[in-house]
């Protein structure tokens, strides 16, 4: 993609957030030209980002520190009353929700690699946002659902959620570094998890009943490391998944169904060699599409904003490895028909990918100094 200098002042929408500087960089990409600027920087490793419907946004820093961010760029002082998380390797204080009725219950979800005995694992929390002027904490906090098999590596904690408009809460995990842990029924790594917005089984779920020893909170098993997650218009769910030498996996999780981790992987072992039994077996789903060398991709959105017409309904990933933005480009059916790659190394480590209120993207990239980079439409 061509990259041009300009100084235009970004115009928003009322709703949307201003970005910080005046100055950004334009881009001329393969439907559209866009322009580029800074939200926000200072960041801890900034992980997960979402909007409030007053056009305010918060954002997580891996570190341990919810934020909120105004209007103007600025950032708030720390959230109050954040648990304890184990911020160690890629663990820390991880993805965060607005919920869908957060003007009438002020509550959001967050999810953080949670210290226990063992070591650390996934969990997911609900609490009040409460706003006192420039103050903030949170109130009536919950964990809803804690991994129980805890341990001390540091790696895989997926953690990224979707609210489902049904009401229901989905949430990701990783295998936790022990591929086996990904295929056992009894164990809340390596997949998706669905519960309702207080913690409970929704009576649908695929394993509710328990059968078997699975754990009710199961919706599919079989994932390494889903770090992006989203929802499409018509009810589907959407992974991007880390694989390990090779093979990152997009995958549309179904209920009861197994997506293959570590049985089936279009990836090699670390330094070489055949993961499982090869690329497919009996009883495992196949990836809708797979990055071969890995990308380690993070971050997704299906996009349905207005102010890019050109790519509604594609899936946009942030990468970690690249450091750009993946852009699958679906026809009518929703198949996946190739791919366009944006911004590689203009940013960093992309970890977070946002569709904003104006329709514009914002990324989050996994640095010590760590920025929020708005992407809008170019002149």
């Amino acid at each position: 993609m061509r990259r041009t200098s300009t100084f235009a002042i970004a115009l928003f929408a009322p709703v949307a957030l201003a970005a910080g500087p005046a100055a950004g960089e334009e881009y001329s990409t393969e439907k559209v030209d866009v322009v580029t600027s800074i939200v926000a920087d200072g960041l801890d490793h900034p992980w997960g980002l979402d909007f409030l419907p007053d056009g305010m946004a918060l954002v997580t820093e891996r570190s341990g520190t919810m934020r909120l961010v105004g209007a103007d760029g600025t950032l708030s002082e720390p959230i109050e009353g954040v648990p304890d998380v184990s911020a160690r390797g890629q663990g820390g204080l991880l993805d965060v929700a607005v919920a869908k009725d957060f003007a009438q219950s002020g509550r959001i979800f967050f999810t953080f690699s949670e210290p226990g005995p063992g070591g650390a694992g996934t969990a997911i929390a609900g609490a009040r946002l409460v706003r006192d002027g420039a103050a903030a904490r949170l109130e009536d906090m919950q964990v809803l659902f804690s991994m129980p098999k805890k341990t001390g590596k540091g790696q895989h904690f997926g953690s990224r959620i979707v609210l489902h408009p049904d009401g229901t809460v989905f949430f990701t995990t990783g295998d936790r570094g022990e591929g086996p842990r990904a295929q056992d029924m009894a164990d809340a790594a390596g997949a998706v998890l669905r519960i309702n917005a207080d913690g409970s089984v929704p009576a649908d779920n695929p394993y509710a009943d328990g059968r078997g020893g699975a754990l009710p909170q199961i919706w599919s098993k079989g994932h390494r490391n889903p770090q992006g997650f989203t929802i499409d218009r018509d009810g589907k769910l959407w992974t991007v998944e880390h694989g390990a030498q090779g093979g990152d996996e997009v995958n549309t999780p179904e209920a009861g169904k197994n997506y293959g981790w570590p049985e089936i992987s279009y990836g090699q072992d670390y330094g070489g060699g055949q993961i499982g039994v090869g690329t497919e077996a009996p009883g495992f789903e196949q990836p809708v599409h797979y990055w071969d060398p890995s990308i380690a991709p993070s971050g997704l959105v299906v996009y349905e904003g207005d102010m890019f017409p050109e790519w509604r309904g594609d899936l946009i990933a942030g990468a970690l490895k690249f450091q750009l933005l993946s852009r699958l480009d679906r026809d009518e059916s929703g198949a996946i028909t190739g791919e366009e790659r944006m911004f590689e190394g203009e940013f960093g480590r992309i970890r977070d990918v946002n569709l904003a209120p104006d329709g514009s993207l914002w990324l989050l990239t996994d640095e010590d100094d760590g920025r929020i980079v708005r992407v809008g439409r170019g002149e």
